[in-house]
């Protein structure tokens, strides 16, 4: 089926009138995109606050292992496929999963991350994420609570070693 706009008579201004209000109505900003736009700031602020309470958390913990002699290992990431690969990274994993590690520098690293096809073989290098004080909050299964709790059970599980 071709259509086609009309070109002369009342059809062509009705239709001219209704593209000029819809692109009037589209150019406003509207109520909605405030909110949303607003409840992004919101978040954005809270997480900022969260990491600025963490940061010092994992800080201690660094200088806490390096001050024990605990050595730093060769860290790991989980792809989405469930196969371990290598990445350039040093730290200690804080949960028994080896999917959230700290690193030597005291950045924070979820270590699921998706990977080329041939990632087995050349390895992937994740960003530092934003650091967390509740670990796995929102999950159904698996380990969750605070990071305080993870990073003193790792001091300990490093130090049995």
């Amino acid at each position: 089926m071709v259509t086609s706009k009309p070109t002369c008579g009342a059809a062509a201004i009705r239709a001219e009138r209704g593209s000029a209000r819809y692109s009037r109505r589209m150019a406003e900003p509207n109520q909605r995109h405030a909110d949303a736009q607003r409840r992004l700031e919101l978040a954005t602020a809270a997480a900022n606050a969260e990491a600025a309470v963490a940061q010092p958390q994992l800080d201690a913990f660094v200088a806490e292992a390096t001050s024990r002699g605990l050595a730093p290992e060769a860290l790991q990431a989980t792809l989405l496929t469930g196969r371990r690969v290598k990445t350039p990274l040093t730290g200690w994993y804080i949960n028994a999963a080896r999917t959230i590690a700290v690193g030597v520098g005291g950045e924070f690293y979820n270590l699921v991350t998706s990977g080329p096809p041939l990632a087995r073989f050349t390895g992937v290098t994740p960003e530092p994420a934003r650091p967390v004080t509740e670990i796995g909050r929102g999950g159904r299964d698996g380990e969750t609570g605070p990071l305080a709790d993870f990073l003193a059970r790792a001091l300990e599980n490093y130090a049995k070693r």
